[in-house]
């Protein structure tokens, strides 16, 4: 066996059912495998109708799974599917070998990713109730020791019923635990959010699967209009680079504002454990004026991509917000850049044009309630002159006898807050 200190080797295995996903599926999680530091040195398949209760995979395909562990001296086997805790252990036992499951990797790449307080509680808590029925097997053990979540050194083949038991009421409390201090977070955001809405200030979330582009658009936005330049988020060529939802206040030149949001990446077969647990997270989302789907255009898989990220919005209750698609990496394929068809975009994101026409698409969708009036304000009114300097697009100003006659592009609730002073009223 590979000391810890060296990169470890894994056997990938996956059960075809006939599923037209599957060979994608499988390229995704030699890929994830890849982005928790694994070296990937065999590849097996099997197709059936069903897959068998005990070991999953059928009796000839365990024992090549075996020598082929053998013959490459893999530190693992990843399968390429959510295994019972019983399959999982008849595995480790006729193969000698670690197990882990695609929804194992996935915790545990969300486990090594997470950086904030807030995201570092939600993958704990979904490795708990990964790992609550899964107490006696060494798969848990192994997550429990990497990562040193709540239900840490409980597993143990030799315990009693009592000790199992007992380890579960632990976990179970840790969950309650984790589950409550996740709530008094939510609720600061809320109240954020909340002052967000107060402020009438347009909210666009980018969406879409992980590794698509989204870091680097929301890089390239910021960097031009944002508030604050510093303010970069992470770009890795990497499944699952950052798993931390990133706002940022974007400022255009017409004075026009907008808050942008870089949410956490998407993949098939996502654990449904995470998927409730980054619930909050996602909030960004579903609490959205605008979607920004980024799809990576030289993908063979992008339609699946596609629908891979539908779904998984519907599941997390992000339904019936506007939705624009921005097909990114086109400069991979040399395909002609930006083109535009309605809302949906084709386009390069490290080009200055192709962000000029991302800007004006989502501008569109973005301030379709903001009305064009003119103001008479009278003199000794400067604050109200001052605040549509820096809140409005001011297209025009004129000092008349009576006072500033000033003609600007603002929200419809900016025009009814200063409707005393419209002309033509």
């Amino acid at each position: 066996m590979h000391l810890d200190t060296e990169q470890q080797t894994a056997v990938i295995i996956g059960l075809n059912l006939d599923n037209e996903q599957f060979e994608y599926s499988m390229t995704e999680l030699a890929a994830l495998a890849e982005a928790n530091n694994l070296e990937v040195v065999a590849r097996l398949v099997q197709k059936l109708d069903h897959p068998d209760k005990a070991t999953y995979f059928g009796k000839g395909k365990v024992e090549e799974l075996k020598m082929t562990v053998l013959d490459k001296d893999a530190d693992m086997v990843i399968v390429n599917d959510e295994l019972s805790p019983s399959q999982i252990r008849n595995l480790e036992k006729q193969t000698e070998t670690k197990i882990i499951d695609r929804t194992g990797l996935i915790l545990e790449i969300f486990a090594n990713r997470a950086r904030t307080h807030e995201a570092k509680l939600q993958v704990q808590l979904a490795k708990l109730q990964y790992q609550l029925p899964r107490l006696h097997t060494s798969a848990s053990q192994r997550l429990d020791q990497q990562t040193g979540s709540g239900g840490g050194g409980f597993t143990n083949r030799g315990s009693g019923e009592s000790q199992l038991e007992l380890n579960r009421r632990v976990i179970e409390k840790d969950i309650s635990h984790i589950k409550q201090e996740l709530k008094d977070i939510q609720k600061s955001d809320l109240t954020q959010r909340k002052q967000r809405d107060g402020k009438n200030i347009p909210t666009v979330a980018l969406v879409g699967y992980t590794n698509a582009g989204k870091s680097t658009i929301m890089n390239q936005l910021v960097n031009r209009y944002g508030e604050n330049q510093e303010k970069q988020v992470m770009v890795k060529n990497m499944l699952f680079a950052t798993l931390d939802t990133s706002v940022r206040k974007l400022i255009f030149d017409d004075n026009k504002t907008m808050l942008l949001s870089d949410t956490v990446g998407f993949v098939s077969k996502l654990p449904h454990q995470l998927v409730k647990a980054f619930r909050s997270t996602l909030a960004e989302a579903a609490n959205a004026d605008l979607l920004v789907q980024v799809v990576d255009e030289a993908d063979e898989n992008k339609e699946l991509m596609m629908k891979t990220t539908e779904q998984t919005l519907k599941e997390i209750g992000v339904e019936n917000i506007p939705m624009i698609t921005v097909f990114n990496k086109a400069d991979i394929l040399d395909e002609p850049r930006p083109q535009r068809a309605g809302d949906n975009l084709i386009m390069a994101a490290l080009e200055e044009d192709s962000i000029d026409e991302l800007v004006q698409i989502i501008r569109e969708n973005s301030y379709k309630d903001y009305v064009t009036e003119e103001f008479l304000i009278p003199f000794d009114k400067g604050d109200i002159i001052n605040y549509l300097n820096t809140k409005a697009n001011v297209l025009s100003t004129e000092y008349v006898a009576e006072g500033t006659k000033v003609k600007a592009e603002l929200t419809a609730v900016d025009s009814q807050r200063f409707k005393q002073y419209l002309i033509n009223n």
